[in-house]
């Protein structure tokens, strides 16, 4: 079987011949194209002004014919105005489908019209320009490969750049800014509704390994979040269904998450986020540094006044504590961790033991002592309250 009959040198002066003589026809062409692009799609039309797609097209189609009679000119003028085009048509938003489509076109519409001229002018020359079409059809490929190649790239960049705006506005919002249409730009952007019940999720980021399983378990709850990274924590804004409220929310988090994080109270819409942000933060300053868990500002209220008041804090822990934390070290230390224990078995002393390791008499004669030395009774709700609260503020102080 024989090879396919290499070029000659009157098969590339036939192929200039017939795009020189069709030049003078690339406005009639290009009225032919743009009709039948309308006709494909409506979107055509709707992309920019008729008269810039026409002088464009003309643009194309102009150096896409002498590219063909010139193929091996170095550069390619036809590719690096096909890349302009894939840019300028990615932000223009059209498809790029239609984009494909419109080379295609172009390139029929011109393989048509050299084949018409060139069989009115002389039969013969038909077969010379039937084996150059695999050569006009790589042009017109390539042509469509640059522009696709270009559109994507663009368009890659346009929603990374759009990404990083919408997550600057959330940013905004979470910092409490106030700027008219804030919120409208971020529920379009993220697909959210304006107003509706979110709340907000503070994580302590110290271990950021199984991040990214934790933020696939959640996926999976049912939850939509949207999360900020911050130095040292990561901040997640969610969106609660009608159906759906703090009690889902902590039972979704609860053994997922890798970290202590707080969950502020409910608000009515985007623009409250910065306020949910506060408290969410306040509600993680209650977690103590070895905590594990997440927890709900609503339910930690006491504790969240401590900590939202350092100063006073560290008075109370001073007034309540001296003389407990005047004594040794260890002796200090165990004096507060049954009253720990027995503050959290609800004053039962015989399960603080059980806690301990301890009789439940040992854990009567630390109490009395710990009454002893701050003057207090655990059995008087004020000074019960008191202590609580100051065991709080020492177990939660910086250092």
């Amino acid at each position: 079987m024989s090879g396919r009959r290499p070029r000659t040198g009157h098969d590339w002066k036939v192929l200039e011949e017939a795009c020189v003589a069709l030049l003078p026809r690339v406005p009639e062409l290009v009225d032919e194209h743009l009709r039948q692009l309308f006709e494909h799609s409506p979107v055509y039309a709707r992309v920019l002004p008729y008269d810039q797609q026409w002088r464009e097209a003309e643009d194309a189609m102009r150096i896409g014919i002498e590219t063909i009679s010139a193929p091996r000119a170095s550069p390619r003028r036809d590719l690096e105005y096909a890349e302009e085009a894939g840019r300028r048509r990615a932000q223009q938003g059209l498809p790029l489908d239609l984009v494909v489509h419109s080379y295609r076109n172009a390139g029929y519409l011109v393989w048509d019209s050299l084949l018409e001229g060139t069989v009115g002018q002389d039969p013969e020359k038909l077969a010379v320009l039937m084996r150059s079409a695999t050569m006009v059809w790589s042009a017109v490929d390539a042509q469509a490969a640059a522009a696709s190649d270009a559109y994507r790239a663009t368009e890659m960049e346009l929603r990374r750049r759009t990404d990083e705006q919408l997550q600057a506005l959330l940013d905004a919002l979470l910092e409490g800014q106030s700027a008219p249409g804030l919120a409208s730009q971020v529920a379009a952007g993220l697909d959210l509704p304006e107003r509706g019940p979110y709340a907000v999720v503070v994580l302590r980021a110290e271990r950021r390994d199984g991040r990214a399983a934790f933020h696939r378990q959640i996926q999976r709850a049912g939850f939509r979040f949207v999360w900020r990274m911050r130095t040292d924590r990561e901040v997640g804004v969610v969106a609660l269904g009608a159906e759906e409220g703090l009690d889902e929310l902590t039972a979704a988090l609860d053994g997922r998450c890798p970290g202590p994080g707080g969950i502020s109270p409910v608000v009515a819409g985007l623009s409250e986020l910065g306020h949910a942000r506060r408290l969410a933060e306040l509600a993680l300053r209650t977690c103590p540094p070895d905590a594990t868990g997440i927890v709900r500002l609503d339910q930690r209220m006491p504790t969240a006044l401590v900590v939202s008041q350092p100063e006073l804090a560290g008075r109370l822990v001073s007034d309540v504590f001296g003389e407990v934390l005047a004594l040794e070290p260890a002796d200090r230390a165990v004096l507060l961790e049954t009253l720990d224990a027995w503050l959290a078995c609800e004053g039962s002393a015989g399960r603080a033991a059980g806690r301990l390791y301890c009789h439940r008499n040992t854990v009567f004669n630390r109490l009395r002592r710990l009454e002893q030395l701050t003057s207090r009774s655990l059995a008087r709700p004020r000074d019960l309250m008191e202590m609580t609260l100051a065991l709080d503020a020492y177990r939660l102080a910086p250092g």
